[in-house]
C-alpha cells in the first residue's frame, strides 16, 4: 500500500490524458499533457458556522503572522485561550446571518466559484483546454496546497497565481503568495510560477466600479449625498513600515471619482474591520458614517472597492453593523452597493489581467 507521498507522486502519472513520452522506454510511466494553470485565490471561509468549524478557521486565520504579527509567545496563549473560546460563537452567528443555506456554503465561496467558472469559459474561448482555471482559499478549503497538488498532477507545468485583491497589502496579497510558494516547496517537479500584481488602478477595474455606482444611483432616482468607499483596515504602523495599501486605496477612490466626474465633496475614503487595541488606518467607517448623519448628511451609499466578492465584511459588517451606526445617528437612507462579484465587466477586467500575465507562455 502506498504512503501519502507515494500516492501523490503516482497521481502525477495517472491523469486521464497522460501518455508515455516519445522515444521513451516502454516501462517509462505515462506523463500528463503539459498545460498552463491559472489559480485565482481569495481570503477564505469556514466550512460551516458551527463552533468547531469557526474555531478551525479562525485559528488558521489569526495564527498567520502576516495578519497578526505580535510575538507568538504573547499572542498564541491569548488566541488559544479567551479568543478561540469566545469568538467562534459571535463569528458563527454573523456567518449564519448571511449563509447560503441552499448551497451549504458562505457567499464568498459561491461567488468565487462563479467567478472561476466565468473566467474558465472566457479563457476557454481564447485558448481552448490548454489553460486550466482553478480557485483556492488562503484559509480553509479548497486549500492552496491541495489545489496546487491537483493542478501539478493534471499536467500544469506553468502556473499563474492571481490573488483576487485589487490593492496590495501584506495581510492579503503577500500571505496568499507565501502560501502558494509553500505549496510549490512540496513539489518534486515544480512548475514555473508567476504572480499577478494588484490591479487597483487598472482602467477596466475602475470602469467596472464606476458602472456599478451608476447603475445603483440610476435605480435610486435621487442620488445619495455621499459615496463612502470603505476599505478593509490594517494597523496604521503597517503604512509606516512600508506597506503601500493605504496609498493604493486612496488612489482607487481618486480614480473612481475622476471616472464619475464628481467633485471631492461627493466621495470619501474610510476603513473598516478594526481588530485589537492599536490604532488602525482612519477614518473608521463605523464612526465616519455616524458623523455624516450627525452633520445632516442623512442619505449615503457605501461601496467596498477592496473586496472582489461579497463576504462577511460586506454583507454583515457593512450592511448590518455600519448601517445600524448610521441610522442610530439619524441617517435616513443607507444604500449598500454590492461588490463586483461575477459582474461581466469585472470578469472582463480580471481576464485582462490574466491574459497580460500569460504573455510569453502561450
Amino acid at each position: 500500500m502506498l504512503d501519502a507521498k507515494s500516492a501523490q507522486a503516482a497521481a502525477l502519472f495517472t491523469a486521464k490524458d497522460a501518455t508515455r513520452p516519445d522515444h521513451a522506454d516502454e516501462d517509462h510511466p505515462p506523463v500528463p499533457r503539459a498545460r498552463i494553470g491559472v489559480l485565482v485565490a481569495n481570503l477564505g471561509t469556514p466550512d460551516g458556522y458551527d463552533y468547531w468549524s469557526m474555531r478551525r478557521y479562525l485559528n488558521e486565520f489569526l495564527s498567520d503572522k502576516r495578519v497578526i504579527d505580535y510575538s507568538p509567545l504573547i499572542w498564541q496563549p491569548l488566541l488559544q485561550g479567551v479568543i478561540l473560546t469566545k469568538r467562534p460563537f459571535s463569528s458563527g452567528a454573523a456567518y449564519k446571518s448571511i449563509w447560503n443555506e441552499d448551497a451549504g456554503e458562505s457567499p464568498l465561496m459561491t461567488i468565487t466559484r462563479s467567478q472561476t467558472e466565468k473566467l474558465r469559459a472566457a479563457l476557454g474561448k481564447r485558448y481552448g483546454d490548454d489553460v486550466m482555471v482553478r480557485f483556492c482559499m488562503r484559509y480553509g478549503n479548497p486549500s492552496t496546497l491541495k489545489t496546487v497538488r491537483e493542478m501539478v498532477a493534471e499536467g500544469c507545468q506553468k502556473i499563474l497565481f492571481f490573488p483576487l485583491y485589487p490593492q496590495y497589502a501584506g495581510a492579503t496579497v503577500a500571505t496568499a503568495n507565501d502560501q502558494f510558494f509553500r505549496a510549490l516547496m512540496k513539489e518534486k517537479w515544480q512548475p514555473a510560477a508567476r504572480t499577478a500584481a494588484p490591479y487597483f488602478d487598472r482602467p477596466s477595474y475602475i470602469d467596472a466600479l464606476a458602472q456599478s455606482v451608476e447603475r445603483t444611483y440610476g435605480a435610486l432616482g435621487t442620488p445619495p449625498r455621499m459615496l463612502v468607499c470603505s476599505y478593509h483596515g490594517v494597523p496604521q504602523r503597517y503604512l509606516l513600515e512600508g506597506d503601500p495599501y493605504h496609498c493604493q486605496c486612496q488612489k482607487t477612490t481618486r480614480l473612481l471619482r475622476e471616472r464619475l466626474g464628481w467633485d471631492d465633496n461627493r466621495i470619501t475614503t474610510t476603513f473598516q474591520s478594526r481588530f485589537g487595541p492599536e490604532e488602525w488606518l482612519q477614518p473608521y467607517t463605523v464612526e465616519e458614517v455616524a458623523r455624516l448623519a450627525e452633520r445632516g448628511v442623512d442619505d449615503i451609499a457605501v461601496i467596498a472597492p477592496a473586496f472582489s466578492a461579497d463576504c462577511i465584511e460586506t454583507l454583515e459588517e457593512i450592511n448590518e453593523e455600519i448601517r445600524e451606526s448610521f441610522e442610530e445617528a439619524g441617517g435616513k437612507r443607507f444604500t449598500y452597493i454590492p461588490c463586483l462579484n461575477d459582474d461581466d465587466a469585472h470578469i472582463a477586467a480580471l481576464e485582462e489581467v490574466i491574459v497580460e500575465n500569460l504573455g510569453g507562455w502561450i
